[in-house]
């Protein structure tokens, strides 16, 4: 087994250097310019370092439509998760925005960072948005109550990004030239890509460790980035998973790197956009658990495992993780696989009793979460967003 190639075949870079920076650099001066808010500016980052291969700027009418419909790109290439500009009637007018018009992009503080080449200027139906994406048009969903707060038109084109824009917790951000590098630096034919929006608890070391028992090593991958209420902090998340890899792990065989992105909370669509990036970043198995990237009670349990039938071409292996949990008599986290035991021997990994027993300042118990790692989140008087 080999690194897979990027999604698409090639890593996009659309990240300018020497003259080609320069000169973007001068033309954005003259252009009409549009401010990006945070989350938009990862979304910019994440296609200018090949994150987002094989975009290259935000999805066009046909790409949109296809997206929606299809779950792929135009071209038949799998994609889920329409990675859209979106803009006010207004602004667009104020700006005389046409298509085949060059825009420069800027961060909320007015800094050029990007120029975009705007091939697509279009209208959408918010309703169907949803309804296709997130399975819904409830608005107590956080992924549909963004989409209904979007700007009535969208903007579709190709970006050339010349600014820095920096992500947050810098130190632990690689780009997927540089993972692809240090795999094959480590002799790593296989990795195994982890999704984390959360501490780390036993469980989840079971589920790294069981796919390290057949790849040569684990990319775990934090989300990091706007979530919803409750969540846990980005820097509480971080300094968990330090913690671990410290005492836990072996170091030659785990990798931790940030994923600047907004958590759409998608469920099965997301699932799939999680294992695209994946890949990009040089990954060849990507895990799986239940309720992936689910929010509330949307989406049945293993509704993110059941969708990967559709994409038999996807170019990277799914490893699905049924329910588990820590079961007093085998005295190990197991599943239902393998443990014989009945449910009065088992301690399940309730998110919720966790978050409840941090609130109230307690440590969890050793065969839920490691101390080491309890001790490190106990030192935040709220983790949670």
């Amino acid at each position: 087994m080999s690194l897979p190639k990027p999604h698409g075949g090639r890593l996009v870079n659309r990240a300018l250097s020497g003259r080609q920076k320069e000169a973007a650099e001068r033309e954005a001066k003259e252009l009409p310019r549009l401010k990006l808010g945070e989350e938009l500016l990862s979304d910019l980052r994440n296609i200018a370092h090949g994150i987002y291969s094989p975009l290259k700027g935000f999805l066009c009418e046909s790409d949109f439509e296809n997206v929606l419909y299809e779950k792929r790109l135009a071209d038949d290439t799998p994609w889920t998760i329409p990675i859209v500009l979106d803009i006010s009637e207004d602004e667009r007018r104020r700006l005389e925005l046409r298509d085949g018009d060059t825009l420069t992009l800027c961060d909320a503080g007015g800094r050029e960072v990007a120029l975009m080449h705007v091939e697509s200027i279009y209208g959408y139906d918010k309703g169907e948005f949803a309804e296709k994406v997130f399975l819904t048009t409830d608005k107590a969903h956080p992924g549909v109550t963004k989409v209904y707060r979007l700007g009535e038109c969208l903007l579709g084109g190709s970006i050339e990004m010349f600014g820095k824009v920096e992500p947050p917790f810098s130190r632990f951000y690689l780009r997927p030239v540089e993972t692809r590098v240090l795999f094959k630096e480590r002799g790593w034919r296989s990795v195994a890509g982890f999704q984390t929006r959360n501490v780390p608890h036993l469980g989840h070391e079971y589920v790294q460790k069981t796919a390290l028992t057949f790849v040569d090593g684990i990319f775990i991958n934090p989300v990091i980035g706007k979530k919803k209420s409750g969540d846990f902090k980005d820097e509480v998340i971080l300094a968990a998973y330090e913690a671990l890899l410290r005492n836990y792990y072996l170091k030659e065989n785990a990798v931790m790197s940030i994923l600047p992105m907004e958590m759409r909370y998608a469920g099965p669509r997301e699932a799939i956009h999680h294992a695209i990036v994946r890949k990009n970043f040089g990954c060849t198995h990507f895990i799986v658990g239940r309720d992936h990237a689910g929010v509330g009670s949307y989406y049945e349990p293993y509704a993110a495992q059941e969708i990967f039938s559709e994409f038999p071409d996807l170019g990277i292996v799914p490893v699905f993780f049924k329910s588990f949990f820590y079961c007093r008599k085998c005295m190990t986290v197991v599943n239902e696989k393998i443990c014989p035991h009945g449910k009065e021997f088992h301690t399940s990994f309730s998110g919720t009793r966790l978050r409840e027993m941090l609130m109230r300042g307690e440590t969890p118990p050793p065969e839920i979460m490691r101390p080491e790692v309890a001790e490190v989140v106990k030192q935040w008087k709220n983790p949670f967003v």
